[in-house]
């Protein structure tokens, strides 16, 4: 199980996620003249997002794109986008290109396809991600009894983007979504799951000693992640 890095304030967590954010894609851009960064919405990664927009980065040769995404127009307050929009392609982040998950196809599945075509034309592999876990235990739309959830979570299928249908009986999640598989988090240069209070931490320490097959923590470890957890208990 990685160690837990431990801060003692927001202020010192957010700026250690976003250096390392940023170290990952200057020298991805140095090795290969582009980057791609994935990272969630949410509350969480906003300070980290307002740090590493002011990055001295050459953000034009930067993709970023979404971890997972609701199955809604970026105009929804429900959207993902919006806050990658708002907080991070902002100042010199501006320049980067944005990604999106979500797509006005059909169906969920065909925008998941529409994505995941995309992702592959931007090098199909994430040079850095930012990962945040919610109070049960789910990453990306990786949810605890999806219908979806053996198949996001299985390591051997190629790098790709899901549909994910709404939880039955009032479970999450509440509305369709769009999510990257295990395999591309398996492939990551580097993975960062960013972790803020007590309720979080001890949430992980027992889903890091789970069922890799159900448990998204668990999956994350048995599938050699290059992950790093950082933690602070500020709110």
């Amino acid at each position: 199980m990685p160690e837990i890095e431990v801060f003692a304030t927001t202020d010192d967590w957010a700026e250690a996620c976003a250096s390392r954010l940023a170290s990952d894609l200057s020298a991805a851009i140095t090795a290969n003249g582009r980057a791609l960064f994935a990272g969630p919405g949410g509350s969480t990664p906003a300070p980290i997002y307002a740090r590493l927009a002011e990055a001295r980065l050459e953000w034009s040769s930067v993709a970023v794109t979404l971890i997972d995404e609701r199955y809604v127009p970026e105009t929804s307050p429900e959207s993902n986008a919006r806050l990658i929009r708002d907080v991070l392609l902002t100042g010199p982040a501006a320049a980067a290109r944005f990604v999106p998950l979500y797509s006005p196809a059909v169906t969920v599945d065909r925008a998941a396809a529409v994505a995941a075509a995309a992702l592959r034309a931007e090098g199909g592999r994430f040079d850095t991600v930012l990962l945040g876990m919610g109070e049960d235990g789910h990453i990306c739309s990786m949810f605890p009894d999806s219908p979806t959830l053996k198949t996001l979570l299985t390591p051997t299928l190629a790098p790709t983007v899901l549909g994910v249908p709404p939880g039955r009986d009032g479970a999450a999640p509440t509305i369709e979504r769009l999510s990257v598989n295990l395999a591309y988090l398996a492939q990551a240069g580097r993975v960062i799951l960013a972790l803020k209070g007590a309720a979080k931490r001890t949430v992980y320490e027992r889903e890091a000693l789970g069922d890799p097959k159900v448990q998204p923590i668990a999956a994350l470890i048995a599938a050699g992640v290059p992950l790093e957890v950082l933690w602070t208990e500020g709110s």
